[in-house]
């Protein structure tokens, strides 16, 4: 709705809205919020909307008509159709399209696990602020989600054992990052993407030789096990990349020495990565290695020419 369309009706909502206080979103959940909430409410609603995500606003909105109207009769109109949960999944090319509707609790219990995941990363003098859009942290929060699923102690088990990958590729290919693994669903995925995916993730490596022969068939335990991942959060107590405040929940376990080069799956081999900086790692110029048992980093040349290396000081105390 344009300012002079909300005037008439929503007065409050258009003076913040031409003061440059609200966005075109959050006027459109106010708008929405209001339909269900008496006029005197809006200024409320408004003064909530000036500080907080347009997700937020039609939370805040369904509480007061909760705390307005609980008082109120029973209705005696016949029950609504129960409602019905649908999620489409759409492989296009290399992207996975996500499309779904979750009925009012599932969908208030997902948004309630998203919006932390889905802030802002912290403003650091190496990157600066965070330039992804709402929708991109949220993205990223849901990619996030999925990772943080995946290392919970009880997962729905398939065949007989719990959820796995199975990839395939040469060996001399995942070692110079060249061409491609194909997944036990038949899709391709370059080889620099899984060797980020072999570091954490619930994979069995199936490498071949120079004449395709089954090299090396690897076991879960390549992956960090949950006692050196307890010693690593210790260390670390998050992600260890100068400037960032994630904690270890959301963080990986990054060989610093690829397996796939001969490194080992250790304490003095890992790091605790967020998901943002362990794709850095994997797809920059930034290189992390051991000093006197801290993880240190060290930065690109163009960002810093002498290349010092830096250390993560919010976790340090």
């Amino acid at each position: 709705p344009t300012g002079a369309e909300l005037a008439p009706k929503l007065p409050v909502t258009a003076s913040a809205a031409a003061e440059g206080a609200l966005s075109v979103e959050h006027v459109k959940v106010v708008a929405e919020v209001m339909k269900k909430l008496p006029a005197e409410a809006e200024a409320a609603v408004v003064d909530f909307a000036r500080e907080h995500e347009p997700s937020s606003v039609r939370s805040f909105g369904r509480e007061l008509a909760y705390r307005l109207y609980q008082d109120d009769p029973e209705p005696r109109d016949s029950d609504p159709a129960p409602q019905v949960n649908d999620l489409t999944l759409d492989w296009r090319g290399d992207l996975l399209k996500v499309s779904g509707t979750l009925d009012k609790i599932t969908g208030a219990k997902f948004e309630a696990l998203i919006d932390p995941l889905a802030k802002p990363r912290p403003t650091t003098p190496g990157e600066g602020p965070d330039p992804r859009t709402r929708t991109q942290r949220q993205g990223d929060a849901f990619a996030e989600l999925i990772d943080l699923t995946l290392r919970a102690d009880q997962m729905p088990e398939h065949g007989g054992e719990p959820v796995t990958l199975t990839l395939t590729m040469r060996y001399e290919d995942l070692a110079d990052q060249l061409g491609a693994a194909t997944l036990d669903t038949r899709e391709r995925v370059p080889a620099d993407q899984i060797r980020q995916l072999a570091c954490s993730a619930g994979i069995i490596p199936l490498v071949l030789g120079t004449q395709s022969q089954p090299l090396d068939v690897g076991r879960k335990a390549r992956t960090f096990t949950a006692g050196i991942r307890r010693l690593l959060v210790t260390r670390d107590r998050g992600c260890a990349f100068p400037g960032c405040d994630r904690h270890p929940k959301h963080c990986d376990a990054h060989h610093i020495q690829h397996w796939a080069n001969g490194g080992a799956t250790s304490v003095d081999n890992g790091v605790l990565l967020c998901r943002h900086h362990h794709r850095l790692i994997h797809h920059s110029s930034w290189t992390v290695r051991m000093a006197n048992g801290i993880p240190v980093f060290s930065p690109p040349k163009w960002l810093d020419p002498d290349r010092r290396p830096r250390r993560n000081l919010i976790n340090a105390f």
